[in-house]
């Protein structure tokens, strides 16, 4: 792959606080629905069917065009101060690796997450896009559309179905944060052929707390486009991503990443990527918004560590 460092705008950071306050972690609900035969189910402590390493190396189509602009090409709130998010419009590489997690619930409510390539067919998200985390029960389909912009995709026959799934948590504890909220999933078509797929890297907390407005995000939040950019979109909020410059990982605790990338539901499952030594890798997983419990303002945003990876491929 040839390596090309990528265009990164400023952004401030703000204090953190601690995790004593109210949580929201949520997919973005939809209306509509389909049945379809459900995937396949494996918990962490079971897992050794889905081959993954837990060191990933960006891989780049050849013939893929690369970019450093996420908007060439086209024309509940969990932000932290000033939102300068724009939108994901690019479809080459890296951009063209992150997608829309499609599924439908148990009951058959529709939602939508985030989700990113990091292998020809296997798609990292969070546990709460495939289990719901209020009753435990299993997502009854899930769809990968890759690099969606206004709800549409380069080729509808690229739209894959989810066919195995591992995931780190069941959510049986009660808990709506969980430092294990993650999922690996198998699709049916090996995607990342044609859109490539980002590099995987477990780095140490403290490297990546040191290393300050160095990270940038990309989700399907369900508040974006907003008012700044809708009169552009004709698919409506939750079809476009947004991307967001200059991220910092605030500091860890109990755990959890906490960081100052803007998010919302449906942004779930959303990469945190740095670019290392040139390539773009998946550092850590937006997993969901901190508020004040009595203000309801918006203090932090919580991840995933990627370590779980390097746990999981030692099962495998």
């Amino acid at each position: 792959m040839t390596k090309q460092p990528f265009a990164l705008f400023f952004s401030a950071i703000l204090g953190v606080a601690t995790l004593g306050y109210w949580a929201s972690v949520q997919a973005q609900a939809q209306t509509q629905a389909q049945q379809t035969t459900p995937p396949k189910f494996t918990s962490f402590k079971d897992a050794g069917k889905l081959k993954i390493q837990g060191s990933v190396k960006p891989f780049l189509p050849s013939g893929l065009g690369q970019s450093a602009k996420p908007n060439e090409g086209g024309g509940t709130r969990g932000t932290i101060g000033f939102d300068n998010r724009i939108p994901m419009l690019s479809r080459k590489y890296p951009w063209s690796t992150i997608g829309r997690v499609q599924g439908t619930t148990a009951d058959a409510n529709s939602y939508h997450c985030t989700g990113a390539l990091i292998a020809e067919d296997i798609i990292l998200t969070n546990a709460h896009c495939v289990i719901d985390p209020e009753n435990g029960k299993l997502s009854q389909r899930i769809q990968y559309l890759p690099n969606v912009i206004d709800g549409e995709v380069q080729d509808t026959r690229d739209v894959a179905e989810v066919v195995d799934v591992v995931y780190g948590t069941n959510f049986k504890d009660g808990a709506k944060l969980d430092a294990n909220d993650w999922a690996v999933m198998k699709i049916n078509k090996p995607l990342g052929r044609k859109y490539g797929y980002l590099g995987v890297k477990s780095v140490a907390s403290s490297t990546l707390v040191r290393n300050q407005k160095k990270y940038f995000f990309v989700g399907y939040s369900g508040d974006f486009p907003g008012a700044k950019y809708k009169q552009y979109f004709t698919a409506g909020a939750g079809w476009t991503a947004s991307f967001q410059p200059d991220c910092s990982i605030l500091k860890e605790e109990a755990n959890f990443l906490l960081h100052d990338c803007d998010t919302a539901a449906g942004s779930s499952g959303g990469p945190i990527i740095a670019i290392v030594d040139g390539e773009p890798y998946v550092i850590a997983l937006n997993e969901g918004e901190v508020k004040n419990s009595s203000t309801k303002q918006d203090l932090f945003n919580v991840a995933v560590k990627i370590d779980f990876l390097d746990k999981l491929s030692a099962r495998n």
